[in-house]
């Protein structure tokens, strides 16, 4: 999936993951997200120039889908 599929599913209501269920994409106060829900602990969405994934776009995908 690229950025703005990302972005518009979850902010749609849609789960997006990232390699596995355990990783979701979310929407923070600040900034998108990639959290591991087993401990809540997360990392950027993107690099700092807030364009590159922090992942290939081929392992985000809505769960279920």
């Amino acid at each position: 999936m690229k950025l703005d599929e990302i972005k518009n599913a979850v902010n749609t209501g849609k789960t997006v993951c990232w390699a596995n269920d355990g990783y979701r994409v979310i929407k923070g106060k600040y900034d998108w997200l990639i959290e591991w829900i087993e401990d809540g602990n997360c990392t950027g969405l993107t690099h700092q120039d807030e364009k590159t994934l922090n992942g290939k776009e081929e392992e985000f995908y809505i769960k279920g889908e």
